[in-house]
């Protein structure tokens, strides 16, 4: 997956924005204000910080080890930073969905409901 095709997939969702809180380097994917992914699109190796379940944190960190690891900078029980190259890229997607859609779960019923996503 490209830089080009990461920042693609995350505006791909509905309500999805782009916003640049922290500095003009980093890309912050937000959902009616709420972060589900965070990533440098130039750096090298090119990497997301993407919310998930804990549960499922510790799981994917053990079976891609090296390759998702605790997040960087931030709540290490519900963040990982994920290598975008080093993974297949339907497995990528599926992560970036997963955060997207924990953070849509955390949203008043309304703000869901206006999303289409009781």
């Amino acid at each position: 997956m490209t830089p080009g095709e990461l920042r693609a997939f995350c505006l791909s969702f509905n309500a999805a924005a782009e916003d640049f809180p922290f500095n003009a380097e980093t890309s912050v994917f937000k959902v009616l204000g709420k972060m589900f992914a965070l990533t440098a699109l130039d750096a090298r190796p090119l990497t997301v910080n993407l919310k998930c379940d804990p549960e499922d944190a510790v799981r994917l960190r053990g079976e891609h080890e090296g390759l998702i690891v605790p997040g960087w900078h931030m709540n290490k029980r519900h963040w990982n930073t994920v290598t975008i190259g080093g993974l297949p890229d339907r497995l990528v997607r599926e992560l970036i969905e997963d955060s997207y859609d924990l953070v849509v779960a955390g949203l008043p019923r309304a703000e869901r409901l206006r999303l289409d996503r009781p």
